[in-house]
């Protein structure tokens, strides 16, 4: 566990695994994982023991998540910014050759905007359950939405709603979404989930990273017209059979894996947490190989060549 500096901001830092430094002839590859909106690095434990025998894993918490500091007050997030972030995230873990970046839900626009802006850095593309969208439109009134984001922040911090309800929140998200057939917990521990939670940073974090929402999404479509690097890229969507909407979800994230030139795959029974319901297909994503032979019917692969 490590915290370094990044324009100023606390950032904590785990790396698992021995694979840093510039000589690939010695040290297994490298891979970056970013979690979904207001997510933090605990959220990718369970497939942290899949990939460490064979990749050095890197994680970290994005400013106001887990145990990083908050971000500055009047700042919001931008794609960008979470670009150079991650390429920042990478000097301070002494990573110097290229990586595979692995982005869930809203970090999968983070990862692909990496991918365009440091393409000499990046290894292959694996966006688990990514966030989609086609044909996004620009907020119509940022100055008055971010306005009322910290207004919104400020009321439920001074109220003590994160130290009261974070953690339960969180645990009640967490098996709403889950769809795994192990159990629908948070495998999180609890202290940790305190840790994380309970803080007015992690609640105005969260709200900032949902109200640009739209505007990351307007900046990748944008950044879209700078190509990606010649690299493996696979699209990683979650299936859980009779929830409603599944199969428009899933030709979303196909469309998406068409659109980058990418294989597409599909794991089940998992909802959107990917990386707690089937970390093993995470890690085989990540890996291009299964780490144990599926089930009939619980994987599928599709390849859209660039």
């Amino acid at each position: 566990m490590t915290f370094v500096r990044i324009d100023g901001i606390p950032h904590h830092i785990r790396v698992d695994g021995t694979g840093t430094g510039t000589s690939t002839s010695t040290r297994p590859p490298v891979c970056l994982l970013s979690g979904g909106l207001g997510m933090c690095w605990f959220d990718w434990d369970p497939v942290v023991p899949f990939l460490t025998p064979y990749r050095t894993v890197v994680r970290f918490d994005r400013p106001g998540l887990g145990l990083s500091g908050p971000g500055p007050a009047h700042a919001w997030p931008t794609l960008t910014g979470e670009a150079h972030r991650i390429a920042r995230v990478l000097d301070a873990a002494g990573v110097h050759t290229p990586v595979t970046v692995v982005g869930h839900s809203l970090a999968g626009f983070h990862c692909e905007a990496f991918a365009r802006l440091y393409p000499e850095r990046t290894a292959g593309l694996v966006l688990v359950d990514s966030s989609v969208e086609e044909e996004p439109r620009p907020s119509r009134a940022p100055a008055l939405r971010n306005a009322a984001t910290r207004a919104c922040g400020t009321l439920l911090a001074g109220a003590g709603l994160p130290r009261a309800l974070g953690p339960l929140l969180r645990r009640t998200a967490v098996r709403t979404v889950r769809r795994s057939r192990n159990g629908r917990g948070d495998p999180a521990p609890y202290d940790l989930v305190r840790r994380a939670y309970s803080t007015s940073r992690s609640l105005r974090a969260a709200l900032a990273e949902n109200a640009t929402y739209r505007d990351q999404a307007v900046e990748l479509d944008r950044l879209r017209a700078r190509p990606l690097p010649d690299v493996p890229v696979t699209v990683l969507a979650a299936h859980a059979d009779g929830e409603s909407g599944t199969r428009r979800r899933l030709d979303r994230q196909e469309r998406l894996a068409e659109r980058l030139g990418g294989t597409f795959r599909v794991a089940a029974p998992a909802g959107h947490l990917v990386m707690l319901d089937r970390p093993q297909d995470v890690a085989a994503a990540v890996l291009d190989e299964p780490v144990r032979p599926f089930p009939a019917g619980q994987e599928e692969e599709r390849t859209h060549r660039r």
